[in-house]
């Protein structure tokens, strides 16, 4: 039976393995940014107005949590939280990932990170993991057209395995009890009036509506710049764009455990499934 302290990782491990996905994304896209960003938050921080803060829209109170009782070991500081991300990764059985975690202050950067994947680009020192191995790679079909490589898909298969095999009630008990840490990292990345778990949840309903294309989309460009050709893929959010990196399987195994975890934390049904392209 897991402990207080376990169950409070699985939420941190999960949360990196999440963001692990972003980590080989941008080593393809951050070429094509116009400009570096230093943070690239992807919603506007509200103004420091003396106004109401605006209402809440999914209460942390919301989230299914099991009959067990409730939490009681005391969170560590978000200054002192690293030890405990690491200490995840170290007990969840994930072999390797803690080879994946990169830099300091790994909470913040992954509140940052998760609220960048609604925009265009993903800025490199958001990033609180190492990219996988190898680089992205492209194929010629028998039509001479260009897609993504098959063996591109396998750099993410360990992190789309680990993190489907998480247990997501596990992750949502952890959650509630470790949300102060998480809000607080909001509120330092320059939300003070809003609450994270509204934006995680806006994060996640993007997410969901991904298209799972049926076959490698056709790409544009050479010399490691590429882009899709159907615009509607190339007008997608960063985190999507990451997503449909991973194959169709891959794919669409993370968004089933994406759509049950958004379904525990609001205590209603999950999205529908993302609709399948021919693209």
């Amino acid at each position: 039976m897991s402990t207080p302290n376990s169950n409070v990782k699985w939420i941190v491990g999960a949360l990196v393995l999440l963001v692990a996905l972003a980590a080989g994304a941008y080593l393809w896209l951050h070429q094509r940014a116009s400009a570096p960003l230093a943070s690239a938050p992807a919603a506007q921080a509200p103004a420091n107005v003396a106004t109401a803060p605006p209402p809440v829209q999914h209460p942390i109170t919301q989230a299914v949590v099991t009959a067990a009782p409730a939490h009681s070991a005391p969170l560590p500081a978000l200054a002192d939280s690293d030890g405990l991300v690491h200490q995840t990764l170290s007990e969840i059985g994930a072999a390797g990932a803690g080879k994946l975690l990169a830099g300091h202050a790994l909470i913040a950067h992954m509140v940052g990170t998760i609220n960048a994947l609604t925009g265009r680009h993903l800025p490199e020192n958001l990033l609180p993991v190492r990219a996988p191995a190898g680089s992205f790679r492209v194929e010629r079909t028998a039509d001479g057209e260009l897609v993504m490589a098959p063996d591109n898909i396998t750099r993410y298969a360990h992190y789309a395995r680990v993190f489907d095999k998480l247990d997501t009630q596990a992750l949502v008990d952890a959650y509630v009890h470790a949300y102060p840490l998480f809000q607080q990292a909001w509120r330092q990345l320059g939300y003070p009036r809003t609450q994270f778990n509204d934006r995680l949840v806006t994060v996640l309903d993007l997410l969901l509506k991904t298209p799972v294309p049926a076959k490698p989309p056709k790409l544009e460009g050479a010399g490691g710049l590429y882009r899709f050709v159907d615009p509607r893929l190339e007008n997608l959010a960063i985190g999507q764009k990451i997503l449909i990196r991973l194959g169709p399987k891959q794919e669409t195994a993370v968004l089933a455990k994406l759509r049950a975890i958004r379904a525990a934390l609001t205590g209603k049904h999950p999205a529908a499934p993302a609709t399948t392209t021919t693209h």
